[in-house]
Order: C-alpha cells, then structure tokens, then sequence
C-alpha cells in the first residue's frame, strides 16, 4: 500500500484565518506515520489578538508566542517537510484557509499544492453519529487525541486516511479518492487569496 502523504493541521489566535500561533505536521509513507514536527508561530501584527476562547481550546498565548518565529521565517521549514506531498487535513477547506491568508497577510510565495480532506473523506466511509475530528479518530482506531494540539490533530486526521484506504483496499491515495468520491484539489491561488482576503478582511484585528 503505497499511502504517502503529510497531514497538516493549525491552531489559530482568533478568528482571523491569518492568525496561525501553531502547526502540527505528519508524514506518512505506506499508511505509517514516519515522522512528526510541531512548533508555535508568531501571527502577524493586525492579526494577533489572542482571544480567550482560542486560547481556552488550545493553551497558546500571546506569550508562548512572543519569541516564535514570524509566519514567513517559519513557512520554508514548513514547505521542506511537506514537500511536494498532498495535504491532508480534516475540514481542509479551514487549514488550507490559514495556509493562503497566513502568507498573504505576509506576502509570502506559495508553491502550487495539493489537499484531500479526511472529514469529507469520514463522512463518505463510516456511519457515525458525528464526524467530528474525535469521533472520526475513533472510528479509526486513533485513540490516543488531544484534541487541539496540532501535531495529534494532524495524526489523527493521518488515521482517518490510513484506516479507510486499508478498509476499502485502495493502493494509493489517488485510488483512495476514487473509490470514495472525494476529491484530491488543487489550490487555485488567485481564486484562494481571493477567498482568503476576505476572510481575513471580515476578521482583522486592528
């Protein structure tokens, strides 16, 4: 079974798409997880509140971040460790969202990329009362969730992927897709900034 992927997952300070103070990353090669990075993120100045309901979900402050490097001094390290895999994420259409509004708030390039997303991907393979990311990982088999830290987010989503390929016999996550109706997309970057800059438009925090 050749499943490779990474799966991606981000915390954020408010409700701005903009406002990453955290990421988790999961390569998995084969339907196994071989490697697992996570670090804190500085949001960029307008989009840096931290509100005290992101803050309750998740534990990082304004202080945690303060000496975190800025979102365009860490997205090199991020882009190397993805490299030109597919991103998987549960409810990508929110982590893609960071992805672009992140870096055009920065003005930082991003590479054309790729993403699949493990909710759409549960909805279509188990029947469960919710597809939650804890209800999901469950079914799974994931039963080890910390639900909010990025780097168990991230691996519980790489669970959801893996599980359903070995269920339903798919060889590769293109086949996977397939089998399963749910497509792997491509980020159109114009048609995405454009979305992404108003959504971080709608939520900055001046």
């Amino acid at each position: 079974m050749t499943i490779d992927f990474t799966a991606i997952d981000f915390e954020t300070a408010n409700g701005s798409p903009a406002s990453a103070c955290a990421v988790g990353l999961v390569r998995v090669r084969g339907g196994t997880v071989v490697e697992r990075a996570t670090w804190l993120i500085r949001p960029p100045l307008a989009h840096d509140v931290f509100l005290p309901f992101n803050v309750q979900l998740h534990g990082i402050s304004r202080e945690l971040t303060r000496s975190a490097q800025t979102w365009e001094a860490q997205l090199p390290a991020l882009l190397d460790f993805c490299g030109n895999d597919v991103l998987v994420a549960h409810n990508a259409r929110f982590d893609i969202g960071v992805l672009l509004a992140s870096s055009l708030a920065t003005r930082a390039a991003l590479p054309p990329l790729t993403y699949f997303c493990s909710l759409r991907l549960a909805r279509r393979s188990y029947e469960l009362h919710s597809y939650r990311l804890p209800v999901a990982a469950a079914a799974a088999g994931f039963t080890t969730l910390v639900h909010h830290d990025p780097v168990s987010d991230a691996e519980a989503s790489a669970a959801v992927v893996s599980d359903t390929a070995r269920r339903f016999g798919a060889t590769d996550l293109a086949s996977l897709a397939a089998l399963q109706g749910v497509p792997i997309e491509r980020i159109e970057l114009e048609r995405e900034r454009e979305l992404a800059a108003t959504l971080t438009a709608a939520a900055t925090f001046a």
